[in-house]
């Protein structure tokens, strides 16, 4: 049974992400399609690098990091690489915590005025 390739279309609607976007992504090499003339076609392989790039950036890594993070998971990393990969993560979670602590003030202070605003109009 043949591979399910995506071709560029279908890999930018299946990741909602812009063409440039996915350029971007195959210009700083964290994706690399099949070329059939101009036609780009996405695998198996490249629709899981996708998917760990979505990821990496919905935690916030920069992309860099999220290279870092492709080498390890395809083997290619060192044990060094691998241990920097989980000091990169420990400081995220701070920050995401961090960012969590200042969300939960801004919603509480928010919801506060709110409800005074409330109460006074009856």
């Amino acid at each position: 049974m043949a591979e399910e390739r995506l071709n560029f279309k279908d890999m930018c609607a299946a990741f909602d992400v812009t063409p440039r976007t996915l350029r971007y992504y195959e210009y700083i090499e964290l994706l690399h399609p099949t070329r059939e003339g101009r036609a780009r076609y996405y695998g198996a392989r490249e629709r899981a690098r996708m998917k760990l790039i979505m990821r990496g950036r919905k935690w916030g890594f920069a992309l860099e990091d999220i290279r870092q993070w492709l080498m390890i998971y395809e083997n290619e990393g060192s044990e060094a690489q691998m241990r920097a990969w989980v000091e990169l993560a420990d400081g995220q979670l701070t920050e995401l915590a961090e960012q969590r602590a200042q969300l939960d003030e801004a919603i509480d202070e928010l919801r506060s005025l709110r409800d005074e605003t409330a109460k006074a109009l009856g």
